[in-house]
């Protein structure tokens, strides 16, 4: 064997450095991902959720037939709770007839269950009627309070408080020319449970009236004095 052989050695030779890389590396099984496309994702899941909840808030919820707790029952009307609320003034400038529910009343309107007559001013006493019919008030009922005196078309309004039998009454006068329009009306309408027909009848009112119209000198027709034969 010629010394010039060479021994086969039985490892293979080591890379250089220069076959250590390669010059076209295999692509990857698993794919690479944008940095950007990373954040992207999670931003687009919570603009998602603030809009489904955004919806959830603005949208009307749906019509129930239940009734709302906030509003309030509707109460039976009775006549006691009629009668807490009596209106006072004229009505399209008249005087008002007395409430069905309150029996302590007269009034010279003819819708009126306890009618009345009009007062007749006579011509010697036609100067201020008001201010007469003012210190007649005053002189003939208890702890008179003049409320409202105001001038109306073609004539004047007046508006009293006076102590009644169960608390306090009203008076109203209309005053037109030469006659007297009046209603006198319990402000307190008084029941005894269970019954709901009201305690009180009008002759009272009759006799307060009377004593302010003798005070005046005024007049004042009645049934009695009318000739009805005919």
């Amino acid at each position: 064997m010629s010394s010039s052989a060479h021994l086969l050695s039985p490892f293979p030779p080591p890379l250089s450095n220069h076959s250590s890389t390669l010059r076209n590396p295999p692509h990857s099984l698993t794919p690479s991902l944008n940095p950007q496309e990373l954040n992207a994702k999670p931003s687009l899941l919570k603009n998602l959720l603030s809009l489904s909840l955004a919806l959830a808030l603005t949208s009307p919820l749906p019509s129930l037939a239940t009734p709302s707790l906030n509003s309030p029952p509707s109460l039976p009307t009775t006549p006691f709770s009629q009668s807490k609320n009596l209106p006072t003034g004229l009505d399209n400038g008249k005087i008002r007839p007395c409430p069905s529910i309150n029996p302590g009343c007269v009034s010279t309107n003819p819708q009126s269950s306890s009618f009345a007559f009009p007062w007749s001013i006579p011509e010697n006493s036609s100067g201020n009627a008001i201010k007469k019919l003012e210190d007649a008030i005053m002189k003939t009922q208890k702890n008179a309070k003049i409320q409202v005196v105001e001038d109306i078309p073609d004539g004047q309004y007046l508006q009293a408080e006076i102590d009644g039998g169960f608390g306090r009454d009203v008076l109203e006068f209309l005053v037109k020319g030469d006659m007297v329009a009046y209603r006198c009306m319990a402000t307190k309408v008084t029941y005894i449970y269970p019954f709901t027909t009201a305690l009180g009848d009008s002759k009272g009112q009759e006799e307060r009236m009377k004593k302010i119209l003798d005070q005046l000198g005024w007049l004042s027709p009645s049934f009695d004095s009318m000739d009805l034969n005919y």
